[in-house]
């Protein structure tokens, strides 16, 4: 069982997706993890895809693999972290154009 729990850690140390600050999964507000995550997306040359998917990818990462032990304040910081990174970039939550949302569910109904 410990071997399946340091797959994960490796997965954040090692990544591809881009190279992490210390602690960044353990600073105190939204903002700071935040702004953390975009710096690291944005300076490294190792991240495959655009800043914003390496940054939100790894935070999504960390809260689905640490998400059971972690404590509810935690979660719901991490949870206000990706809010906050959206506000970063300038990204919206949700959205139109977005696949599969209602309207484009509606449109792309058959013809009678």
């Amino acid at each position: 069982m410990a071997a399946r729990s340091r797959w994960s850690q490796r997965v954040t140390r090692e990544s591809n997706a881009l190279d992490l600050e210390p602690g960044v999964f353990a600073k105190r507000t939204p903002r700071q993890v935040a702004l953390s995550l975009r710096r690291s997306a944005e300076a490294s040359r190792r991240r495959k895809g655009t800043p914003f998917q390496s940054a939100m990818s790894m935070l999504t990462f960390y809260i689905n693999r640490a998400g059971k032990s972690l404590p509810k304040e935690r979660l719901k910081l991490l949870d206000r972290a990706k809010d906050e990174l959206r506000r970063l970039y300038g990204r919206e939550r949700g959205g139109a154009g977005r696949r599969g949302s209602a309207s484009s569910r509606s449109r792309s109904g058959s013809r009678t």
